[in-house]
């Protein structure tokens, strides 16, 4: 099959990957769509020290389901899954046993594989293996270039999952990018006062499309009131090593920092203003896909005028290079 890989050679074009063979309680799934995003650009820098097939962003077909011989799964939420349906799936894949998955709390396993980012291939490719319990289906009103966008979706929602947010709250978003508008627009519903602070004004419009207040980040800088601890929330959704020094200036005493970035890279921090402004700090990555594919159903969120552009597999270096330029959002690769 097609596959783009990264290994010790680089970004490559593969035509001829092995065909993943699903193993019992999971689904080989053909691929339509793929999205890149700012951890794979990462992955080329050398995060995690992948090496494989890329991406964890996708939608895609059943084409086979291997349990006990049937060619349908029912899994606990009664939700079916058939072959032939329109799916998408949770990148962390857990072994079942360790104390993590028995709390509750598979993505968290202490074993686990996470497509296209650590220990399992990705989904930039013609077929992916996936288990059945990672499994999404895709409402019939959400195309395949809406549905991409689950993951990071599910990922903004998680902070609502995390945290109580009340309609006084004060609320900074960080970063113009696709995790930063997406998680300004979650926010907004909330009802709170949610601002998104960026550096680039065409991706600011289109945060004004989902109703966001917007604010260019310099222009936030040049206001006194920053010097004031203006917000009790502030997501950090940079992807930059100063975005966090950043977020923690702009917080009141007792408020919460919330880190949606994974940044490539090391930074020097003094812990004692967390001490002293008694901050909570809240790591946030994956989170539920219901209430993602709920909003994508019900046109809550609209994704499609984040997408900066949709290439064939043997164009996959040129989607590449659209993703590395600062104006760009999300960009998609497309197997069909």
């Amino acid at each position: 099959m097609k596959a783009v890989v990264f290994n010790k050679n680089g970004l490559q074009l593969v035509d001829d990957y092995p065909r993943p063979k699903p193993k019992e309680g999971e689904a080989l799934l053909r691929v339509a769509l793929a999205g890149i995003c700012g951890t794979d650009l990462e992955i080329l820098e050398g995060y995690k020290g992948f090496e494989g097939v890329m991406g964890h962003e996708f939608c895609g077909v059943i084409e086979e389901i291997k349990k006990e011989g049937l060619n349908e799964y029912i899994d606990e939420d009664n939700t079916q899954l058939e072959v032939g349906a329109r799916v998408v799936g949770e990148i962390n894949c857990r072994c079942g046993s360790c104390s993590n998955c028995l709390r509750g709390l598979k993505s968290h396993c202490l074993k686990r594989t996470t497509i296209g980012i650590n220990g399992r291939d990705g989904c930039m490719t013609e077929y992916v293996a996936l288990p059945l319990e990672n499994l999404h289906p895709v409402p019939d009103p959400v195309s395949d270039e809406e549905a991409v966008f689950a993951e990071p979706l599910a990922a903004a929602f998680e902070i609502t999952e995390q945290l109580h947010i009340r309609p006084s709250d004060r609320v900074l978003v960080l970063g113009d990018g696709t995790l930063g508008i997406l998680s300004a627009s979650i926010l907004n519903l909330t009802q709170a006062d949610v601002v998104l602070a960026g550096k680039y004004p065409e991706k600011l419009d289109l945060a004004k499309g989902q109703k966001v207040r917007t604010i260019l980040l310099e222009d936030l800088l040049r206001q006194k009131e920053i010097n004031e601890q203006s917000f009790d929330l502030v997501v950090e959704a940079t992807g930059s090593l100063d975005g966090f020094e950043l977020a923690r200036r702009l917080v009141r005493s007792r408020g919460t920092v919330v880190l949606k970035s994974t940044v490539l890279g090391k930074t020097d921090l003094s812990l004692t203003p967390l001490v002293l402004d008694e901050l909570t700090v809240v790591g946030s990555r994956c989170g539920p896909f219901a209430p993602a594919l709920r909003a994508l159903e019900k046109k809550v969120i609209e994704v499609k005028p984040l997408i900066s552009g949709i290439y064939k597999y043997d164009q996959a270096f040129d989607a590449f290079e659209l993703c590395r330029k600062s104006t760009s959002l999300k960009v998609l690769l497309d197997f069909c």
